[in-house]
C-alpha cells in the first residue's frame, strides 16, 4: 500500500527538528506521510530557525546540526512551485480573507496539489490562524500541538 500524500505547513515541519509542543505527534504525522509543501517552507523554516538563534533560543552548533539534516531530508520532500497562477490565487486569498502571505502561499499550494492530482488530502499544521483558514477553504485539516498560536 503506497504512503499516503500530506500537505506540511512550515509549523509542522520546524517541529520535526526542535522539541515543542506536538513535536512527537509532528515526527509520527511525518513518518505516516509522504511530505508535501509549498517551495517556500525551506526558506521560511531557515528563518524562523535563525530567529531562534538570534534570540538565544537555539545554540549555533544546534542550527548547525538542524540544517544539515534539513538538507538530509530535502531529497524526501516534495515542493509545489511559486507559479504565477499560485501567486494570483494567494493574491486573491489575501483580499477576500485577510490571511498573511506565507499563509496564503501555503493554502493555494495544498489546493493547487489537490486540482492537479484530484487527490484530497490533509493539510497538517500548528497555527491556528492557518487551521482556521484551512477549514474556511475545505481543506481537510489535522492540527498538531498547542492550543496557542505558532508564529513563522
Amino acid at each position: 500500500m503506497p504512503v499516503p500524500w500530506a500537505y506540511f505547513d512550515t509549523s509542522v515541519l520546524l517541529k520535526r527538528y526542535i522539541r515543542e509542543a506536538g513535536s512527537a505527534q509532528a515526527r509520527a504525522t511525518l513518518r505516516r506521510h509522504r511530505f508535501l509543501s509549498s517551495a517556500i517552507a525551506p526558506v521560511e523554516a531557515i528563518s524562523a530557525l535563525c530567529r531562534r538563534r538570534a534570540s538565544g533560543e537555539l545554540a549555533e552548533q544546534d542550527l548547525t546540526v538542524i540544517l544539515s539534516r534539513m538538507r538530509q531530508d530535502r531529497s524526501y520532500w516534495e515542493l509545489v512551485a511559486v507559479t504565477p497562477l499560485v501567486l494570483t490565487h494567494a493574491e486573491e486569498l489575501i483580499r477576500t480573507t485577510g490571511v498573511k502571505t506565507l499563509d496564503a502561499l501555503h493554502l493555494v499550494s495544498a489546493l493547487a496539489f489537490q486540482t492537479m492530482s484530484g487527490i484530497r488530502i490533509p493539510f497538517i499544521t500548528a497555527d491556528i490562524r492557518q487551521r482556521d483558514a484551512a477549514s474556511q477553504l475545505d481543506l481537510t485539516v489535522m492540527w498538531i500541538g498547542s492550543t496557542q498560536p505558532h508564529a513563522n
